[in-house]
């Protein structure tokens, strides 16, 4: 997975921190996560299935998790 392109939040902290999330657009419809503490775990989902993940945790369906 060297070819992809990974992006940062815009939220992430500006002095480079380690702390965030990095998201990358694989081919075809597959998006791939990851953090940037840790590099080689990568998560890879379907454009829907994060959609409605984001989506979610910002309606805060999650919360009762944390």
């Amino acid at each position: 997975m060297s070819h992809l392109v990974w992006q940062k939040s815009s939220y992430s902290d500006a002095e480079g921190a380690d702390n965030c999330l990095e998201l990358a657009q694989g081919d075809g419809d597959l998006r791939h996560v990851r953090e940037s503490d840790d590099p080689s775990v990568i998560v890879t989902t379907s454009t829907a299935k994060l959609r409605a993940f984001i989506l979610g945790a910002k309606a805060g369906e999650f919360d009762h998790l944390i």
